[in-house]
């Protein structure tokens, strides 16, 4: 593929998403190329509704191939909260560090063995000749008390790996991408790609 619009403004996440597709899309570009496509709003109860209206709207806009992602993190103790409200679980306009304040005072008197939680990753991928086709990934792990590692973005230094002794944040790019919820998605979509050529 030629060129491909990830709608999103995250640069961590961009440069995740190069990586992993890199050999298949010669040039991948974001939202933050596109200064005047608005930020879609994200009303959807789910990951895939609003993955679908992110990369409907970024199509739309740019006139090329989309793909949107809407991620986030379900703790089993919070009934699936943060879910879909991930990025603004401490209210709009809150940073990573006001999120992860916000899930450790919610998780304040939980044991840690019930500190269960997932990260869970939707993609959705349009076209401009109308093909809209779904990827998903998910992957466990446990909320810890206290954040860990320098790396990564979100709830990563939270979030202890099943199997690993590390959390998302003390993983290098290559490690994490071959492990992650969006990972597995991007993974299923690069290898669509590959079949479409």
């Amino acid at each position: 593929m030629k060129e491909l619009v990830v709608a999103t403004r995250n640069r961590g996440k961009l440069k995740e998403i190069q990586a992993l597709l890199s050999g298949v899309v010669e040039n991948v570009r974001c939202a933050a190329d596109f200064p005047d496509l608005a930020d879609t709003i994200e009303d959807g109860d789910t990951f895939q509704a609003n993955a679908l209206k992110k990369a409907r709207e970024a199509m739309l806009h740019t006139g090329l191939p989309a793909l949107a992602d809407d991620s986030g993190l379900v703790v089993e103790v919070l009934d699936g909260r943060p879910g879909v409200y991930s990025a603004r679980f401490a209210g709009e306009g809150a940073g990573d560090a006001d999120n992860n304040v916000r899930l450790l005072e919610e998780l304040a008197d939980v044991p840690p063995g019930q500190r269960q939680a997932a990260f869970v990753c939707q993609l959705a991928f349009v076209t401009p000749q109308g093909e809209e086709q779904f990827f998903d990934g998910r992957i466990g792990g446990t909320i810890l008390t206290a954040p860990r590692g320098e790396r990564g973005f979100g709830y990563d230094p939270l979030f202890l790996v099943d199997g690993y002794e590390r959390t998302m944040a003390e993983l290098g790019v290559s490690e994490k991408n071959a492990i992650s919820h969006r990972g597995q998605a991007l993974q299923l979509f690069r290898t669509f790609l590959e079949q479409e050529r």
